[in-house]
């Protein structure tokens, strides 16, 4: 059992860890909606859309916390771009659901994430089946999807 000190010391690590992943993350998907002439939230819609599926553009606004108005502008470009659908829901027309066009993402987007895919998998095959049980559990709450994480 590691001291106080140094599961503090341990602690701290991964704390700034987790913040430089993050930092990385979103200095990443910056670029990648950039190379795709995206702008950064634009992204951030599709890994919603990808995480979730299809949602409606009220749900996409309570997740993002971003006014309907705003979603809408985002919704347009990403589907001028190709890269989502809306279709009507057969029985109301006035409903709308958004959708990812996987083909268009696996084209076009997919290769942009390649490499870091294959970095994520090359560090995951380190690590046997119990450590990667627990790194996924911690992952999970981080991520607020895990038992007792206080919800996302």
């Amino acid at each position: 059992m590691p001291t106080s000190e140094s599961r503090g010391a341990l602690a701290a690590e991964i704390v700034d860890s987790t913040r430089r992943v993050i930092a990385s993350s979103i200095l990443f998907s910056h670029h990648v909606a950039e190379q795709l002439g995206l702008g950064a939230s634009d992204s951030q819609f599709m890994t919603l859309l990808e995480v979730h599926g299809p949602l409606t553009p009220g749900r996409l606004a309570e997740l993002t916390g971003l006014r309907t108005g705003t979603v809408t502008g985002v919704l347009d470009r990403l589907e001028q771009a190709g890269f989502i659908r809306r279709d009507r829901v057969p029985g109301d027309r006035r409903k709308v659901i958004v959708s990812r066009d996987e083909e268009q993402i696996q084209r076009r987007i997919a290769p942009l994430y390649a490499g870091q895919g294959a970095r994520v998998s090359a560090i995951l095959d380190e690590y046997d089946t119990a450590q990667l049980r627990l790194i996924a559990g911690f992952m999970r709450k981080v991520a607020g999807d895990g038992p007792g994480d206080g919800g996302g």
